[in-house]
């Protein structure tokens, strides 16, 4: 698929998604749906690749859904806000979560509605000082979606998520850092350099154990101690039969830095 609202390039073994439709705050259209499905899928499919880095173009990260877009639909009853959920938001964030390498977002401006809650499915999450996180849905009578209410009361906890949401206030990318909303804040001229640094330790680390991890953390808020016991020693018994392991121990016992082949 040719893309025309985002970029997407590999850098060695790093794919980056830039969302690139900056003039409106690279809000999501119908169109960036489908090319952002197609790029996670060509990263699932492509063996080589081992992090994927995702950012937005411009003075903002993203600005949530384009509701000129939805404006449009003309349903005299209004749009159906919930199939679109389940068409396009829904399978991305199941998409990014499952994905078997880690994903870091980095936001650079404003990442409001589905925008912020896109960049919290994200598994590292690093922002400029500059960026906001904004839960905007209630300002348009609507509720946060695209995962934000699973995210949400999990990383700040139920009191700073509920307010989030119903205020709809910003907050900053330092306060989210202290949170524990995101990974970490950092200076603008370093977001790039920073974000780009850390898909490369990433990507030279053992691609299957992070799959591993992400599996295992994702599944602990549904399970009880001796489900959560029980996965990590079906999951750990995966990941000593790696490669990667064998080189791990062997690195250790040498005294020398690992080769991780993501195998």
């Amino acid at each position: 698929m040719p893309y025309e609202t985002i970029l997407f390039e590999i850098r060695e073994a790093v794919a980056c998604i830039t969302l690139n439709r900056p003039e409106k705050l690279n809000a999501f259209t119908a169109r960036m749906h489908e090319e952002l499905h197609a790029a996670v899928d060509e990263v699932r499919g492509n063996g080589a690749l081992r992090a994927l880095l995702i950012t937005g173009s411009g003075r903002g990260f993203c600005a949530g859904q384009d509701l000129n877009e939805r404006a449009m639909s003309g349903d005299p009853d209004g749009p159906d806000v919930g199939n679109a959920l389940e068409k396009s938001y829904n399978p991305l964030v199941h998409g990014l979560r499952e994905l078997g390498l880690p994903v870091i977002c980095a936001v650079n401006g404003v990442a409001a509605g589905a925008g912020c809650n896109f960049a919290l499915t994200a598994d590292i999450v690093i922002a400029a000082r500059s960026a906001s996180f904004i839960e905007v849905f209630s300002r348009i009578g609507l509720i946060p979606d695209a995962g934000g209410t699973y995210a949400l009361p999990r990383l700040v906890g139920a009191a700073r998520a509920m307010a989030m949401s119903l205020l709809a206030e910003p907050v900053s990318g330092e306060q989210a850092a202290s949170w524990g909303l995101i990974w970490k804040c950092v200076d603008d001229d370093k977001l790039m350099s920073e974000a780009h640094a850390l898909a490369q330790r990433l990507a030279g680390g053992p691609t299957r154990a992070y799959g591993l991890i992400k599996q295992a953390l994702n599944a602990s808020p549904a399970n009880t101690l001796e489900q959560q016991l029980a996965l990590e020693a079906k999951l750990q018994r995966q990941a000593g039969k790696t490669a990667d392991f064998r080189e791990g121990v062997q690195a250790f016992l040498q005294k020398r830095t690992p080769v991780y082949q993501g195998r």
